[in-house]
């Protein structure tokens, strides 16, 4: 008997199949990777990392708790990893001044995955995520990879949520995930309880998830999700240490949530998701969790100054709770981004129409960023 040839895919010049020749699913056929422009300029400040490095005792004790974990390498780390998810919760109880266990946290390679986790338990086909726009890119990409439907309710002219809107949206859609950020990127703006006590309420067949990536940076007075737990055991409150505990590079992200929420998470995760390298470092920063968070007040400061300074040069800058600012409005704001790359600035196109997303840097970066704005304000001016 003579086999068949092997069927082979079309392909580009090079030899190899494009995107387009391979048999993608119609979901993400036509789609591109996310991702912030990475590139190499004097001053980056377009993807809300904070700019102060871990100092040289942090390193240090990091690189000794990997070099630990290395020795052991050879076996699978702890799947459940219930020391880091106890630190956690000590570390919320600092922080908040929420008393949780280690079995209502749960952790991940970054925040992303956290989301990722909770829509393959509560998402999937026939099933709808809903979220309030303008609110982060990735949300309708979790949906996507999910099999989750993806609704976009609305927020008002200054960045609020409208409850009625919200509870008429819930009503409309009865969505298995709803998804509330606070502080709220591209924005800025935090959420009060009585909105995220009141959306709980209405979801009456689906979890909430509030995303609180930059609860470190929110203003005094300024309450955390965290309080609302006891309350709705279908609420979650999911955190990051890539923004304020300076850990971008190493991926950890967590959420606390009820004991029963989490194992659904435990149910989709992959085996031996977080390895023990990403839990050794985990553990050392959250030991230096004071020092870490030290310069949160400093990155405040300059936050806010800038708020008052964009203000000042006639632009609109909502308050932010986060280590980042919204402005704008410009007529063309690719104009304007590329005027301030063209001088060594590199800030973040997105949010609604208009708008320009500047992180919070140090102050010779901020001065570079207002010296740079300045400039190109006279050649692209303002709506």
């Amino acid at each position: 008997m003579t086999a068949e040839p092997a069927t082979r895919l079309p392909s580009d010049a090079a030899g190899a199949p494009t995107l387009d020749d391979l048999p993608l699913r119609d979901g993400i056929r036509g789609e591109h990777p996310y991702g912030a422009p990475q590139l190499d300029v004097p001053v980056l400040l377009n993807v809300n990392e904070n700019p102060h490095a871990p100092s040289p005792a942090v390193v240090a004790d990091i690189a000794s708790a990997v070099a630990e974990a290395a020795a052991g390498l050879n076996r699978y780390p702890d799947r459940d990893f219930l020391a880091l998810r106890a630190d956690f919760a000590a570390f919320l109880a600092q922080e908040s001044g929420v008393q949780l266990g280690p079995e209502q946290i749960w952790a991940a390679n970054g925040s992303n995955e956290v989301m990722l986790h909770v829509m393959q338990a509560f998402g999937g086909p026939g099933r709808t995520a809903l979220s309030f726009a303008p609110t982060y890119s990735m949300y309708p990409e979790y949906a996507r990879d999910s099999l989750t439907g993806w609704v976009a309710g609305r927020r008002e002219d200054d960045f609020t949520l409208d409850v009625d809107h919200a509870r008429a949206m819930i009503a409309e859609h009865r969505p298995s995930v709803v998804l509330l950020t606070s502080p709220n990127n591209p924005t800025g703006t935090a959420l009060p309880l009585e909105v995220v006590d009141a959306v709980a309420e209405a979801v009456t067949d689906g979890v909430v998830v509030v995303d609180e990536a930059y609860a470190e940076f929110r203003r005094a007075g300024v309450p955390s999700a965290l309080e609302l737990l006891p309350r709705h055991g279908h609420l979650a409150v999911s955190r990051t240490m890539s923004k304020a505990f300076s850990l971008a590079g190493a991926r950890v992200g967590y959420l606390a949530a009820a004991p029963a929420f989490v194992d659904a998470l435990r149910i989709v995760r992959l085996p031996y998701h977080l390895s023990a390298v990403t839990q050794a470092v985990a553990r050392a920063a959250l030991r230096h969790s004071t020092e870490l968070l030290g310069r949160v007040h400093e990155l405040r400061g300059r936050r806010d100054e800038t708020v008052e300074w964009l203000r000042g040069k006639g632009f609109d800058a909502p308050t932010s709770d986060a280590n980042f600012v919204l402005f704008g409005r410009f007529a063309d704001r690719h104009a304007v981004w590329r005027g301030m790359l063209e001088r060594g600035v590199l800030i973040r196109e997105t949010g609604p129409e208009g708008w320009l997303r500047v992180s919070v840097g140090t102050e010779e970066e901020m001065r570079a960023f207002r010296d740079a704005l300045d400039e190109v304000h006279e050649e692209v001016p303002a709506r």
